[in-house]
């Protein structure tokens, strides 16, 4: 667990700065409850969201589980890349950083690749339009967990890197719990907190945090590589 607490926090910060970007993508959906459940106090319309943003982290941690299991085959198929892996996880850590400090579109691509699978999963939507049921907000969240993003393919990249299906869904978990604050409160007609993650020195100042996170996780596997060297030359 040790190994992985860098990704973890780099997840989770991830998922709290780039709250202003999952808002421009995820901000609509999340209104429906207000809009079409009916309800007219907070406490009635609290359910929905949380079930709604359940949903999303469930669907999230289910790519993880299917990224890691994936890095897990490569490592167990050729084991002498696990530092590698290892240092292209930091990178791929500081990456994020610098895409959440500085809105960087590094990941476009892959965000239209992922455009085609979505076409394919979007209809099923509809039917759970109005959202008037709690399994229909679950339903609904389930399916935008695979709405094509960046930030969610660039924190699955780091998933990929843990090689392990358990780390691979505990990082994509951490990511989503961090997007669960603004989106909740997006739902139920809050805006505040989301003014505050839309803040350039808010978003630049933990977004190098993440980036610092990253090299931590680049020295891990550079320091146990450079020990042997040192003990050799002694």
């Amino acid at each position: 667990m040790t190994e992985i607490a860098p990704a973890l926090s780099a997840a989770l910060l991830a998922g709290l700065l780039g709250s202003a970007h999952c808002l421009g993508m995820c901000a609509g959906i999340s209104g429906l409850f207000a809009v079409n459940t009916g309800v007219a106090t907070l406490r009635s319309e609290l359910p929905f969201a949380i079930t709604y943003n359940l949903g999303r982290v469930l669907s999230y941690s289910l790519l993880g589980v299917i990224v890691g299991a994936f890095g897990s085959v490569i490592i167990k198929a050729s084991p002498a890349i696990a530092s590698g892996i290892r240092m292209l996880s930091g990178i791929v850590i500081i990456l994020v950083g610098l895409k959440v400090a500085f809105d960087l579109r590094y990941l476009n691509a892959i965000e239209r690749m992922g455009a085609t699978l979505w076409s394919r999963i979007a209809p099923a939507a509809r039917n759970l339009v109005p959202v008037t049921t709690l399994p229909r907000a679950l339903g609904l969240g389930l399916i935008w967990g695979w709405l094509p993003c960046g930030l969610v393919y660039s924190v699955l990249l780091i998933a990929a890197t843990s090689a392990d299906a358990t780390s691979g869904a505990l990082i994509m978990i951490a990511f989503g719990i961090g997007t669960m604050p603004a989106m909740v409160m997006t739902g139920l007609g809050a805006a505040k907190l989301s003014q505050l993650m839309r803040r350039r020195g808010t978003r630049v100042g933990l977004g190098l945090l993440i980036v610092v996170l990253g090299v931590l996780t680049i020295a891990m596997p550079v320091s146990a590589w450079l020990a042997p060297q040192a003990h050799q030359h002694m």
